[in-house]
């Protein structure tokens, strides 16, 4: 399976943010979305993510004050990403070994979606589901 089987399932919208908005505003929007990440971008280029644990990384380093300083001081600014032909398989490696949640997908150098590791452990539920009836079906049938 690959990455265009997750988006044609979740859908290929995208929340970004602007790097000069304050840490607090974009606290609020992730809180009310309910996501865990929020891609930051400029022009249509992405200029980092910000996740949950950038957030509680900087405001146990600086303390609350850093809630008034832009996104830009706070975010990831190296992003990984992958292509809607990846395979749901390379991505939850890239995701593993790289230690993130949330990864864009890029296609001739636009964002098409966001892909978060629960969109990757519930599209393995839904197969290994499906794998589990198709067994069931042939069993029945032998």
């Amino acid at each position: 399976m690959t990455v265009r089987a997750i988006l044609d399932s979740k859908g290929h919208d995208v929340v970004s943010i602007d790097p000069d908005i304050k840490l607090s505003e974009a606290v609020r929007m992730l809180s009310e979305r309910r996501i865990g990440a929020v891609l930051v971008m400029k022009n249509e280029r992405i200029e980092g993510i910000l996740s949950e644990r950038d957030i509680v990384r900087v405001l146990g380093e600086r303390g609350a004050i850093v809630l008034d300083q832009p996104v830009r001081e706070v975010m990831t600014r190296k992003v990984v990403s992958c292509r809607e032909a990846d395979t749901v398989a390379a991505i939850m490696e890239r995701m593993t070994s790289g230690k993130f949640r949330h990864l864009p997908v890029i296609e001739s150098k636009h964002v098409v979606g966001l892909i978060s590791i629960g969109d990757v452990v519930k599209w393995r539920v839904m197969e290994f589901e499906r794998e589990q009836e198709a067994l069931r079906d042939y069993i029945k049938t032998a």
